[in-house]
């Protein structure tokens, strides 16, 4: 089954706890720290491989949960790490978080990390100095990212077929490629897209995606929508397929340019070549009179006249789609050498802010929520060192300026179970 749309739960691994352990021995009543680190939780990662070709597994596994890291234990042992989940998706999927694109996997055997695991824990051994000889303090491992994703597969071809139900893309496809669509004499034969490669000539290939055919108002959701247009929107080229045996070319061509306009993404001012299609069965005055009505709606637009069944044109309609295949790649070549690479010094990891609520201070800053989410809470020793890292990273003379109460309690981030008291 070809699903292009899924919706899942990623979850990286919790960082194992450290843990406060001193050493124990015969004759050695004083051992000296001994806790070991957590491991660190594994990542959950995303590879695209092009022996994927649909985002169907995904409709039953809807949690991409990654292994927790270990707690540390005496001896300095450090917890084992969490496994990372390795995930093989199409190539072509995009991984969407909200309205931004996370990661978008664009060649084979790319592979991205899609959460990060958390780092494990220090054990008290850790924190052993020349004035701190029996450290009580051992941090808990982070917990590793964790969200809900949209994945979207957009196949990435070279040449895109559109046009009206049985314009004959799916014929030309089987005609040119090894690829085998359904073709049959009646509307939306193509229910799913496909993929297929063309040989030009010697070491000259196109990958030809063909999509289910639109309608008038398939942008509004009519007929089967326009859905599979996301599978046209990577395309150098789209070839735009008109019936020659249509009573209306004209009508038809805008049709169809109506609704790659009105896609979300304009789709109607990507370079595009035309097709008059199924010339094979008609007399050569009826196939030029539709050829002069289709000129006169293409305007500037290349025409071709072409029948996939007896081959007809389709040679110089290759080549002139192969043309305009490499100069687009060049052009996009060109571009990407123009992108300047601007380096930028930024500290936000050390800025915070402090903000009064109802229940107490919020202090926000990605480095101290770091901080206090592998704090210990409940261990004195943990808590007196935040308040030192506070006191260094300028928090605490913050709050001394704002006349707080000594009982307000202290939250950091959103997290509203663990506080300290000011």
């Amino acid at each position: 089954m070809f699903v292009d749309n899924a919706v899942v739960m990623i979850r990286a691994g919790k960082g194992g706890n450290g843990i406060v352990s001193f050493r124990r021995e015969r004759g050695l009543s004083k051992g000296g720290p001994d806790g070991g680190d957590g491991g660190d939780g594994g990542s959950v990662i995303f590879v695209a491989s092009e022996n994927e070709n649909t985002l169907a597994n995904f409709r039953h596994a809807k949690e991409l949960f990654a292994e927790n890291g270990h707690n540390g234990a005496n001896q300095k042992k450090h917890g084992k790490s969490g496994k990372d989940l390795v995930v093989k998706v199409p190539v072509g999927t995009q991984v969407k978080v909200g309205d931004s694109i996370l990661v978008d996997l664009t060649e084979n055997n790319q592979q991205e990390v899609i959460a990060e695991g958390g780092l494990g824990g220090f054990g008290n051994a850790h924190f052993t100095s020349s004035v701190r000889q029996a450290p009580r303090i051992a941090e808990k491992g982070e917990e590793g990212e964790t969200f809900e994703a949209e994945l979207e597969l957009k196949i990435i071809a070279d040449v895109g077929l559109v046009g009206l139900p049985n314009a004959g893309k799916s014929t030309l496809l089987a005609a040119v490629s090894s690829a085998k669509p359904k073709i049959a004499n009646y509307p939306f034969t193509t229910l799913n897209p496909h993929l297929g490669v063309v040989k030009v000539a010697i070491g000259k290939e196109l990958l030809v995606a063909d999509i289910p055919g639109l309608i008038d108002g398939a942008s509004e959701g009519k007929g089967l929508g326009d859905d599979f247009l996301r599978h046209v929107e990577r395309t150098q080229v789209l070839l735009h397929m008109v019936d020659a045996y249509s009573e209306d070319v004209a009508r038809d061509y805008k049709t169809i340019l109506s609704e790659l306009k009105n896609y979300k993404v304009d789709l109607s001012t990507r370079p595009q070549i035309v097709a008059l299609t199924k010339i094979d069965g008609l007399d050569e005055d009826i196939v030029d009179d539709q050829l002069k009505q289709l000129k006169k709606a293409a305007k500037k637009q290349t025409i071709h006249k072409i029948s996939s069944l007896s081959g007809d044109g389709m040679k110089e309609l290759l080549f002139d789609l192969y043309e305009i295949v490499e100069k687009q790649r060049k052009s996009h070549a060109t571009d990407e050498d123009d992108i300047p690479v601007i380096t930028i010094q930024d500290d936000a990891h050390t800025r915070w802010s402090v903000e009064e609520e109802k229940r107490g201070v919020v202090i926000r800053g990605s480095k101290i929520e770091r901080f206090a989410s592998r704090t210990d809470f409940e261990s004195e020793d943990a808590v007196r060192r935040m308040r030192d890292i506070m006191r260094k990273m300028g928090i605490m003379k913050e709050l001394e300026k704002r006349d707080l109460d000594p009982d307000t309690k202290l939250y950091f981030g959103d997290n509203r179970e663990d506080y300290i008291e000011y």
